[in-house]
Formats: C-alpha cells, structure tokens, sequence
C-alpha cells in the first residue's frame, strides 16, 4: 500500500477515454485518506473483460466541500468521501502556513 489513513493525495487530473470509475468532479483535487477499503480486482480492467489482475488498493478519501465546490457556503467542516484506486491519486504537497 503506497498511502495510510492521514495522508494528503491529490486527484490525478486527467481524462481518458474509456470506462473510469473516478468521479470527474474529485479530478485535480486534494484530500485526505480516510480508510483504506482493501484490495480489489480493477474495475476499469474488468470492463473490458480482461481480469483485473493485479488487485489495486481502493482508499476512502475525504474532501471538504467547499474545495470540491468552491461556491459551498456550508458549514465548513462538511465533507464527502469517495473511493478512489490507487492507480489514480499522487502524495500531494503540504500546505503553506
């Protein structure tokens, strides 16, 4: 496993064609690893009927919403969390102080 609950990743930002199991709205984006789910068949392999081997870490990452969506005049600790393969997030930087 590359990340551990607590880790900051960022989103890959890309956009290939094909089937993808990553939500557009999460791509670019920076959150925190939440819970690692475990390790599966990938999903994007396995639509094309190919086996989906080898198995790939899926993660809990947590985001805040207002990072999601910029416009969110929520309470600010709201959040959602999305299951994310590991083949599509980076560590991502540290905040500036």
């Amino acid at each position: 496993m590359r990340f551990k609950p607590g880790d900051r990743v960022r989103v890959r930002a890309v956009n290939p064609i094909g089937h993808i199991r990553t939500p557009f709205y999460v791509r670019g984006k920076v959150g925190v690893i939440d819970h690692i789910a475990g390790e599966f068949p990938n999903p994007e392999e396995l639509a094309y009927g190919r086996t989906g081997l080898p198995d790939v870490v899926n993660y809990r990452v947590m985001f805040k919403n207002a990072q999601l969506w910029p416009q969110y005049r929520g309470n600010p600790n709201d959040g959602v969390c999305v299951e994310i393969y590991e083949h599509w997030l980076d560590i991502a930087p540290e905040e500036a102080s």
